[in-house]
């Protein structure tokens, strides 16, 4: 049985009264609130919309995700959402929770094997690339990792209403990546450093594209080139898995800026 970390104590050393939890829901929890607060150092954030979420260690139908009302430079470890996939509040927040990020996330952890971490946003290159005729273009580095790994899904309107849900997972496909058409990305990932790196390097693709496009034709990189890219990009990788270096600097960053995520 997990050690039980009664005042949620663990990284950050300041008590948290009233939250239970085991020693790996609490390290989710503190990686989840660091990504929030990446995400708003970028400029990822949009306002008190939007949602990153991942699931809690050892519970299935489990996961955490923001309080709806908060901006992401407000989120902590200890005011994240427990929630299960049908939208019952599991740790007594006082918070309520995005239907529009709740129906989305809980059918893909629900259904979707590789979905642990997942992140939607609104950034304006993701929106620009997703409402684009052709999407994503094989015309920069970081794009020719995406392509034939993304799907695409056509806009239904905000995504509050469950039975949308065998549609998105259907247009997922095998892929980690889907591009809401007119709407905006979902990236998922193994772990929240996976779904981290992923959404780096698209939001770098998208805004290439957008620079490149403004300045005439692109020069399209070719089907093999491509495919050569793909197989040999993990050589590029640090070492702890996907994504796992970049997402500790990252932390290391946001730690010397503003280190109240950790409460």
């Amino acid at each position: 049985m997990a050690t039980q970390l009664k005042s949620g104590q663990a990284e950050s050393g300041h008590p948290k009264p009233g939250l239970d939890c085991s020693e790996a829901e609490w390290q989710a929890r503190l990686d989840l609130a660091a990504c929030y607060r990446i995400f708003d150092h970028m400029g990822w954030s949009e306002s008190i919309y939007n949602h990153i979420s991942v699931g809690v260690p050892g519970e299935d139908d489990a996961f955490l995700i923001n309080p709806f009302g908060l901006l992401y430079s407000e989120v902590t470890a200890s005011n994240l959402v427990k929630i299960d996939i049908r939208g019952n509040t599991l740790d007594g927040s006082p918070y309520p929770v995005n239907k529009a990020g709740f129906t989305q996330h809980a059918y893909f952890h629900e259904h979707a094997p590789a979905a642990n971490a997942i992140c939607h946003m609104h950034t304006t290159a993701t929106m620009a690339v997703c409402s684009s005729e052709g999407g994503i273009l094989p015309i920069n580095f970081y794009a020719c990792n995406f392509i034939g790994q993304v799907g695409y899904h056509d806009f239904e309107g905000v995504t509050v209403r469950a039975e949308e849900g065998e549609r998105l997972l259907k247009n997922l496909g095998d892929k980690r990546i889907l591009m809401l058409r007119n709407h905006g990305p979902v990236v998922m990932g193994r772990t929240i450093h996976e779904m981290f790196v992923q959404t780096w390097a698209l939001q770098r693709a998208c805004e290439i594209q957008l620079a490149t496009m403004s300045m005439g034709i692109p020069i399209h990189v070719p089907d093999d080139v491509i495919a050569v890219h793909q197989r040999d990009i993990i050589q590029a990788q640090a070492p702890g898995g996907p994504g796992y270096a970049d997402f500790e600097a990252w932390k290391r960053k946001i730690d010397r800026i503003d280190s109240s995520w950790r409460n």
